[in-house]
């Protein structure tokens, strides 16, 4: 091999070996500003997550689907037309209804929760049931109640995830059993 070729090889071997460490500072580059995108991004999923553990006992999942089922739908829906006629009359009605929410939430602090119920229809049997037979038991059992069927499956998926129930699929049916409990 000669001086010239040899020399010829190194400068190759220089000038590959710098475009190798400018490409790994480059991927360095990269990879410290994605390190640092995560590290934003798993603070502020912590803060959600205090947040939410801070304001569970505002938020609690089993209470949510009542505040919803205890106002019929009629009543929903001859709001709509109300609200859009007139400005004069919306604040006499919005004080009425603010009334009827305080009154509301005062009786509902009687009521057992929606789970509760559920859970008390679903200890009732060994085999796994429905949702809407069990939608339809409750509303024969407690006919003050008219949970809507997506209210119940919501209630129901919210003890599921809590661990509460257990959810069986057998084929497009999806059914729910109480999870036995070894302290009972």
């Amino acid at each position: 091999m000669t001086s010239q070729s040899a020399a010829t090889l190194r400068s190759r071997y220089v000038a590959q070996a710098a475009s190798d460490l400018e490409e790994n500072r480059r991927r360095q580059k990269e990879l410290e500003d994605r390190l640092t995108v995560l590290k934003q991004e798993a603070a502020l999923l912590a803060d959600i997550i205090n947040l939410a553990e801070r304001y569970e006992g505002f938020a609690d999942a089993n209470r949510l689907p009542e505040q919803v089922q205890d106002e019929p739908a009629v009543t929903r829906a001859n709001q709509k037309p109300a609200r859009a006629s007139s400005r004069r009359s919306a604040p006499a009605k919005s004080s009425t209804a603010t009334t009827t929410v305080k009154a509301g939430a005062k009786r509902k602090s009687h009521q057992p929760l929606l789970g509760d119920l559920l859970s008390e229809l679903l200890g009732q049997y060994e085999q796994p049931r429905p949702a809407k037979e069990l939608r339809e038991e409750l509303l024969q059992k407690h006919p003050d109640r008219n949970p809507t069927p997506q209210v119940v499956r919501n209630t129901l998926e919210s003890l599921v995830a809590k661990g509460r129930i257990r959810r069986h699929k057998q084929e497009r049916s999806v059914m729910y059993s109480l999870v036995e409990n070894d302290s009972d």
